[in-house]
């Protein structure tokens, strides 16, 4: 197969599940996003999941007070024919500078930080930990934080500086539950991902 038929057929591929996921109506409880070739369904989280999202949501409205950013969840982020939905995210106040021409959602071009708190269950670390890196460092969004319960207890991983070209981040801080990762740059600079928000180290 030459370059060019194999670039056509994923473009093609990606128009036609683009136009699945615009027809498509989610299950209830589920939300549904294009990551690497499938539309992927992802149940909502359990209760612990409401509660460290929340605490990161809370806590990020605060910080960012005044900025002209703000947080937000629950909405599509989307980089050409791809969909993202993240569990939080910091994107400017004024949302209408990045919203989608067919109002879909918000471009990836204009959120300075992705969240994902990660679910119980082997696909649920796959998709936050490899899938979602490689989607959010090729959208070029330049924070992407993991809060993971079932790595060694917990832990706190915040990446940055993504590399388009090879769908990675550059950095990656891991930080274990009871300590303090912190966001080095960006609006959310200097936010505090700590016990108040994670608790300790789980057994």
């Amino acid at each position: 197969m030459s370059a060019l038929v194999a670039e056509a057929t994923v473009v093609n591929l990606d128009q036609v599940l683009w136009q699945a996921w615009k027809s498509m109506d989610a299950p209830e409880g589920f939300h549904a996003e294009i990551i690497e070739g499938a539309i992927t369904l992802s149940p909502t989280g359990g209760t612990r999941h409401f509660i460290v999202n929340r605490q990161v949501l809370h806590g990020l409205y605060d910080h960012l007070r005044g900025s002209g950013w703000v947080s937000g969840n629950g909405c599509n982020i989307i980089h050409g024919l791809k969909v993202l939905i993240p569990d939080a995210f910091v994107g400017p106040r004024d949302v209408e500078q990045i919203d989608h021409p067919e109002g879909l959602g918000l471009l990836a071009s204009g959120i300075a930080l992705a969240v994902e708190t990660v679910s119980p269950d082997a696909e649920a670390r796959t998709r936050d930990h490899v899938l979602k890196h490689r989607a959010y460092a090729r959208a070029g969004i330049p924070v992407y934080v993991i809060i993971d319960d079932y790595d060694d207890g917990g832990t706190v991983t915040i990446l940055t500086g993504p590399d388009r070209e090879r769908r990675a981040y550059e950095y990656s801080a891991r930080t274990p539950y009871g300590e303090e990762a912190v966001i080095p740059e960006g609006p959310a600079k200097g936010f505090v991902i700590g016990p108040e928000i994670t608790g300790v180290r789980r057994a």
